[in-house]
């Protein structure tokens, strides 16, 4: 069998060891991380997540406060359509973000910015033409769009210097979604860059029903590499979700995709931006804390961990600081969600939200562990201490394994 380092990623006359490390966020697909990609030839994602949060964790800036401070007045009202981010500070935030990362850039490889749809913000086209642009400005190599259709996203930047310059791709679930996603682009003269076909068994939010286990990632692929041989389009496939060895990514190369997207394997890394104390409960734990549930307000399936504090949890709205799910009327799924709680439970201090959850919060304060589908088998990557914990691992070790291993084999740290 092949290994991975048998192939490369082409972009023109560019070769890239075709290895990309998935966009998680909040701040978990930390800059480190994809720096590290890039130096080993491959592609790093960063997320623009909750960008103003991260760059207040990372550069001190004061965006959550200086917004909670002047939103302040609007807390205990259940209208949240007046919370408006400010987009001079939401486009200062994402040039820093991206801006220190791509100072910090060694290597041949490429460091991409993944850009979720439904972080709508209160004003879904306004925010999302901000990020993508000031992204460019900052000089980011490429942008993966992420979290919804996108099928006005292109127009958001068509005029924009580095719009046929920069590398632009897509993530879809489907092939019905990536045909949509190209008629109604096409009046914009520009095909994507590349296509990230992510199956059922990714972690986070999914591109699919709670039907998820009915389809197969390589199915997919195969679907779509179908159709745009038969188009003659020359994009770039690159497979996602459940590519746990070097030997699952390689059977992909062999039958057509031009790289993987690996992401799980990368959470219990140095370079990961989640808390180590939750990395250790990643590596502990077991196929049957793993589900795929729909407490997320963006209205897509979640896998996550059910040992996660964000479950359950009744934490009063935070929008005046975050808010980063709110659609364009003001409106999010969990606040619905809470204020029929707090109805219904008149004089109860902290209520318990069972069917949704503030993901702005939870995911910033790092209580909500979403997860690959086989996070069960991290234990196996790695090695146990005598107190019990699990070793972390580099992201350059992983990196490499993915590269070099055959035979489904799983390079041990030293």
């Amino acid at each position: 069998m092949k290994r991975v380092d048998d192939f490369r990623l082409k972009f023109g006359k560019q070769e890239l060891v075709p290895i990309m490390t998935g966009g998680m966020g909040v701040d978990i697909s930390t800059a480190e991380l994809a720096l590290e990609a890039a130096r080993l030839g491959g592609i790093g994602h960063i997320s623009d997540a909750m960008v103003n949060t991260v760059a207040d964790r990372r550069f001190n800036t004061k965006f959550v406060k200086d917004k909670l401070k002047f939103y302040k007045f609007n807390v205990a009202n259940v209208d949240k359509s007046a919370v408006q981010f400010d987009l001079g500070q939401l486009a200062e935030a994402t040039k820093m973000h991206v801006g220190k990362t791509m100072e910090a850039k060694l290597g041949p490889g490429l460091v991409f910015v993944n850009c979720m749809e439904k972080l709508t913000m209160n004003a879904p086209r306004e925010t999302l033409r901000v990020r993508m642009r000031a992204a460019l400005d900052a000089g980011i190599d490429g942008i993966t769009l992420a979290a919804g259709l996108h099928l006005g996203s292109f127009a958001l930047i068509e005029d924009h210097p580095r719009f046929r310059d920069a590398k632009l791709g897509i993530i879809v679930s489907s092939l019905r979604a990536l045909q949509l996603f190209l008629r109604k682009t096409a009046r914009t003269n520009r095909l994507p860059d590349y296509v990230v076909v992510e199956g059922p068994l990714a972690g986070g939010h999914l591109g699919f029903g709670m039907d998820w286990a009915a389809y197969d990632l390589a199915t997919i692929v195969a679907e779509i590499h179908q159709f745009l041989r038969a188009e003659h389009l020359d994009i770039p496939l690159i497979a996602a979700g459940g590519i746990f060895t070097g030997s699952d990514a390689a059977a992909f190369l062999e039958n057509g995709a031009a790289a993987v997207q690996v992401a799980t394997r990368f959470t219990v890394t140095r370079e990961c931006g989640l808390p180590e104390d939750v990395q250790q409960l990643y590596f502990k734990a077991s196929e049957d804390q793993i589900e795929v549930n729909q407490i997320s307000p963006t209205g897509y399936p979640m896998r996550m961990l059910t040992n996660s504090p964000a479950i359950g949890d009744g934490i009063r709205p935070n929008c005046e600081a975050y808010g980063y799910l709110l659609d364009s009327t003001g409106n999010c799924a969990y606040i619905s969600a809470y204020n029929r709680e707090v109805a219904a439970n008149p004089g109860v201090k902290r209520v318990s939200v069972k069917d949704k959850t503030c993901l702005c919060t939870q995911m910033r304060n790092f209580d909500l562990w979403t997860c690959g589908h086989y996070t069960y088998r991290l234990k196996d990557t790695t090695r146990k201490l005598e107190d019990g914990s699990y070793q972390l691992l580099s992201a350059e070790h992983v990196f490499h394994d993915y590269q070099y291993s055959t035979d489904h084999k799983i390079a041990l740290p030293d």
